[in-house]
């Protein structure tokens, strides 16, 4: 047993005093000199020659300590949380207080779960907005599938017209001078898609594949380039290709391509029915988010900075993993955006905030509710793992325990409980809708002024670069190569 001592300290501090034993300690101090000695050099002997004693003389009798204590470290501080029965929530503060006869004596300094006091989680009000799909919800539905199942045709008997993609040299002047980013080489743009600034695609449109023109275009006064905001410009531009896509016919054949189908009709009986299917999760996830917003409102908890902190570190975490499964990585995405790691961890934190709070409530009302998972649960959760990322259940046992599935078995059912109990009123959309006011609102007007301006200043010459994917986005795609990982159930709780 290493444990000696367990003290708690002020706001869900514990310290743990626990030693590592003199033999081991002894025996790993050898097996370090034995690994290190080869690259040391010692007056008077070959490099890696020279015996331990001496080496220790010349360099101090610790020499080969620090390195003995952190090998052994990670075995004994798990040994001894698990004996203390702490549950830690964040990475520990180490201490050596003593190496002698009696061996190595540590103090881990660790922040703790928080005591949690919850009521009143039966009968949350929440309202379920339920909708159907309409006939141009399927249609728009199809219609994406036709776009994605096009082909590209090459045009050479006309001139250029609205949605044909073409592609295009172009170099920008202003007050008769080039300027940094106004100029590109075989460039793609699908005209009457905004990507450029105001003017510049109708004045594509009726050219024809050969062509050399000027475009002459006025910067928007919100440009983010003030030494070319509100000014005037001229782009020489010289077109080399049109293409259109060209769009599958709506008919049998169609829905036998690009579905199990062999008739149009069951096609788009198929298309509502899995619309009808989304809406029904979507709306029960809009539920789900206001009951989880009525349970973060009902914790009492003296909740540590360093807890948040560490989730949000998770974050960053697997976003750097989902960023690596893109073909890009954090130092990437730091220089493609400009923020820094730290701004990033910002970003984070009240999302993080929010997970902790959602877990916190869950398992206290688990606990209060006397809610446990069953061995067929656990291994049920075992095998659904294993299927969603492509593992053996065995292996999966190698990165997660029972106790933590059963933990998050437990907080699942704790949602499902809460969900049980709540007052739930549903609400058709249609009705929703017809209940809004005409008007816009002035909050709705400032959005709608924000998007505008936000295309106004997209550069007139976009740079190709690696596109990045949103933070809140990639959080939720967590599988392929990302090992699995228990305590998740408040995030995907959450997020659902």
């Amino acid at each position: 047993m290493s444990l000696k001592n367990v003290e708690k300290k002020e706001k869900n501090t514990v310290e743990l005093t626990f030693v590592i034993d003199k033999k081991r300690f002894d025996e790993q101090v050898t097996a370090v000199f034995k690994k290190n000695a080869p690259k040391m050099s010692v007056p008077g002997f070959r490099k890696g020659k020279a015996p331990r004693a001496i080496i220790e003389k010349m360099y101090g009798k610790g020499v080969f300590y620090d390195d003995a204590v952190n090998d052994l470290l990670p075995e004994y501080y798990t040994e001894a949380l698990k004996e203390s029965k702490a549950e830690a929530v964040s990475q520990p503060q180490f201490e050596i207080v003593s190496i002698d006869e009696g061996g190595v004596e540590i103090k881990a300094t660790i922040y703790v779960k928080p005591e949690v006091q919850i009521k009143d989680y039966f009968g949350i009000e929440a309202e379920k907005t339920v909708r159907e799909a309409t006939d141009e919800d399927v249609d728009r539905e199809i219609q994406m599938t036709r776009e994605r199942n096009s082909r590209e045709i090459d045009v050479t008997d006309r001139a250029a017209q609205k949605d044909d993609n073409v592609i295009i040299d172009y170099e920008g002047f202003a007050d008769g001078k080039a300027f940094e980013g106004g100029k590109a080489e075989k460039a793609t743009l699908k005209l009457g898609s905004g990507q450029f600034i105001p003017g510049f695609e109708d004045q594509i449109v009726g050219h024809s594949v050969g062509d050399a023109f000027d475009v002459n275009v006025t910067f928007p006064k919100e440009y983010h380039a003030e030494d070319l905001a509100g000014k005037d410009a001229t782009f020489k531009v010289k077109l080399h290709e049109i293409k259109f896509d060209e769009l599958p016919e709506l008919d049998d054949d169609f829905a036998k391509d690009v579905s199990e189908f062999d008739t149009l009709a069951e096609y788009k009986a198929d298309v509502r029915a899995k619309l009808n299917e989304r809406y029904e999760k979507e709306a029960d996830g809009h539920v789900e988010e206001q009951i989880i917003d009525a349970l973060i409102g009902k914790v009492e908890a003296d909740i540590p900075d360093a807890m948040i902190e560490t989730e949000a570190e998770n974050m960053l975490r697997d976003y750097d993993n989902n960023l690596r499964m893109q073909g890009m990585n954090l130092n990437d995405f730091v220089k493609y955006t400009g923020m820094t790691l730290d701004t990033m961890r910002e970003q984070f934190k009240p999302r993080a905030e929010r997970q902790v709070k959602t877990r916190l409530a869950l398992e206290k009302i688990a606990e209060l509710e006397k809610i446990e998972a069953t061995k067929e649960d656990i291994e049920g959760e075992i095998k659904r793992m294993a299927e969603a990322y492509g593992m053996k259940e065995e292996d999966i046992r190698k990165y997660v325990t029972d106790e933590d599935i059963a933990k998050d078995m437990a907080v699942k059912k704790a949602v499902e409980l809460v969900k049980e109990k709540a007052v739930i009123k549903t609400v058709k959309a249609e009705e929703k809708a017809e209940k809004k006011p005409a008007k816009k609102t002035a909050a709705k007007k400032t959005a709608d002024k924000e998007e505008k301006t936000e295309k106004a200043e997209k550069p007139a010459a976009k740079k190709t670069a690696a596109k990045a994917p949103k933070a809140e986005k990639a959080e939720k795609t967590e599988k392929a190569e990302k090992k699995p990982a228990a305590k998740k159930t408040a995030k995907k709780t959450e997020e659902k």
